[in-house]
């Protein structure tokens, strides 16, 4: 049996129902997104886990709680998959960015690899640290299921990695709506993508509802 790990995005908060920059701010879950948690949960809990990660973020930590209760698994919290620091952005609107801050927005927008948030992360710091407990996590379990409870560009930013994707194209290469699952099993060959953002495990309620 080899290893595989699922990339779980927290459920909806105010932040993602509004499309505001949301990173290293708590913004807790709605009520909807405490049903996304309880969806996944109920979908998940019969799969054989062999151990749950998690941002210590308030939204990532409610997100896991479902199943970790259901299982009787503690998360093992790591600071390496927190959100992406939007620095000066966070809370406001992608509009509202790109007037205040036009000229960084550009930057950010065309690379952001290598051009930071106005006082906030690059993609390339967060590629780093976020697989350095993909690397723990593959050290630690050679087989079963794992998995990992983060947030969009944290996600999208490790799975890029994984797959040989430029990270700093994170932003227009691969979906990740709240409360999705993305799997990735570790072959012989490296890592092989079989899910990627998959919400079947929501009611076409939670699928259709506003934001990202």
């Amino acid at each position: 049996m080899s290893l595989s790990i699922y990339f779980l995005r927290h459920g909806q908060t105010e932040c993602s129902r509004s499309n505001a920059f949301c990173g290293s701010i708590n913004s807790e879950l709605t009520p909807e997104g405490l049903d996304m948690a309880e969806a996944f949960a109920n979908a998940y809990s019969s799969r054989p886990w062999t151990a749950i990660f998690c941002s210590p973020m308030g939204r990532a930590i409610a997100t896991a709680k479902p199943l970790c209760t259901a299982i009787g698994i503690e998360p093992q919290l790591r600071e390496g998959l927190k959100e992406i620091n939007y620095g000066e952005w966070e809370g406001k609107t992608p509009e509202f960015i790109s007037k205040q801050y036009h000229d960084d927005y550009l930057r950010w927008s065309a690379d952001p690899a290598w051009y930071a948030p106005t006082g906030g992360e690059m993609a390339i710091t967060i590629a780093s640290r976020a697989m350095g407990v993909i690397e723990e996590i593959k050290h630690l379990y050679t087989s079963g299921n794992v998995l990992v409870v983060s947030h969009k560009a944290t996600i999208r930013t490790m799975l890029c990695s994984l797959l040989g994707i430029d990270v700093g194209r994170f932003r227009y290469r691969l979906g990740c709506p709240v409360g999705s699952v993305s799997v990735v099993e570790f072959t012989s060959h490296g890592p092989l993508l079989h899910t990627l953002a998959d919400r079947s495990h929501f009611s076409e309620y939670l699928r259709n509802l506003p934001g990202t």
